[in-house]
């Protein structure tokens, strides 16, 4: 009798086993993402760019990866060689970086000893300056501490830029950030689609 109930639990386990190993996911971890994170090769066609909805998946995708990799660049000694691979990867991010590109969000996330942020919702609009036409995010970023408790949920302005950039006879676009946490003039704006 006890011999049958050890192989039942042996055939047991070894279903389990099988089941489990086949269970695995393909997904890669949010490090591995945040590893890859860059925005070197991306473009995207142009019949998606005529789509505000899209043009807000795609913001609120960067404004997100910048942060996860702000959180990450912050949470090291920012001297190491993988602090630096991390910094140059927030900086291909921007359209012309400079040393003046992550103050706010730095001074913002040091002071409040921010160690991971979350894009809770996001709209695009555009503000009309002279006869420029300039694009804008507007988002709510809430911050976490390092036993995840939230340290408030804020309302900030990013600035973005998509560049023409063709590939094989395609017309395509690269998405840049000008400047982030900015403060445009919300008198002068209006929402994507509507036009002056």
């Amino acid at each position: 009798m006890m011999k049958k109930i050890n192989n039942f639990l042996a055939f047991t386990l070894l279903i389990l086993a099988v089941v489990a190993c086949n269970n695995k996911k393909t997904e890669p971890s949010d490090l591995d993402k945040l590893r890859n994170s860059n925005n070197t090769n991306k473009t995207y066609p142009a019949v998606q760019m005529d789509s505000a909805q899209v043009i807000n998946f795609i913001t609120k995708q960067k404004v997100q990866e910048l942060l996860d990799l702000s959180t990450l660049y912050l949470s090291g000694n920012r001297n190491t060689e993988i602090d630096t691979v991390i910094y140059s990867q927030m900086k291909g991010y921007f359209h012309k970086p400079d040393s003046l590109t992550f103050k706010k969000l730095f001074q913002e996330m040091d002071s409040m000893k921010v160690k991971t942020a979350k894009v809770n919702s996001l709209e695009v609009y555009k503000d009309f300056y002279q006869q420029d036409t300039l694009d804008f995010a507007r988002f709510s970023v809430e911050y976490f501490d390092d036993k995840n408790k939230s340290l408030g949920i804020f309302e900030r302005n990013a600035q973005y830029i998509l560049v023409s950039a063709p590939i094989k006879f395609k017309k395509e676009f690269k998405f840049y950030f000008l400047d982030f946490y900015s403060t445009p003039k919300p008198k002068d704006s209006v929402r994507a689609g509507v036009t002056k």
